[in-house]
């Protein structure tokens, strides 16, 4: 069964850093990331980030993830879309999450975007949160967890991995 993991790169006081940054990665964390089946990735961050066209053609074929399907939840869809492996869903997170899981078959999907890992959280659709943390403070930009309820939300930190200027952690969200 596929899970649904939010992969991030954070500054310690919590802010999502630019996502062209060039991250300091694991070999695991590499590893990990390209085995995943599909990409559900917030409209803005795919905006971006090319949605992740590793060749820089404009097709959005998914090259940094092989070529897998991206899915992008949004209130409109573009009229016409070039991009023929990315998918924009227009009836809401769960529906978008659960066509990338279809999608995967029994790889992971990857989510990408702090609004859209905010609304999977508040749906019950993420499963594993994977933060990239960076030793910097940026004292403004976009905070990673602002916009959640105030209902509790358990996390267990089941990995922390450390490399040249990053430390990868992993929480499994808990469910009630």
């Amino acid at each position: 069964m596929s899970r649904v993991t939010l992969s991030t790169a954070m500054s310690l006081d919590g802010f999502v850093t630019d996502p062209q940054d060039d991250a300091a990665t694991s070999r695991i964390v590499f590893d990990e990331g390209k085995a995943t089946g599909a990409v559900v990735t917030g409209r803005p961050t795919g905006d971006v980030a090319g949605y992740r066209d590793g060749d820089g053609d404009g097709d959005g074929d998914g090259d940094d993830h092989d070529g897998v399907p991206i899915f992008v939840p949004t209130h409109r869809a573009p009229a016409d879309s070039p991009l023929r492996l990315v998918h924009y869903v227009t009836d809401g997170i769960e529906a978008c999450v659960a066509r990338a899981k279809e999608a995967a078959g029994d790889r992971d999907v990857l989510l990408h975007g702090a609004a859209t890992a905010q609304a999977a959280l508040r749906a019950g659709v993420l499963d594993v949160i994977e933060i990239q943390l960076r030793p910097v403070l940026l004292g403004r930009g976009r905070l990673l967890f602002d916009q959640l309820p105030p209902d509790h939300i358990e996390l267990d930190l089941v990995r922390a991995l450390e490399a040249p200027g990053v430390l990868h952690l992993r929480y499994e969200v808990r469910r009630r």
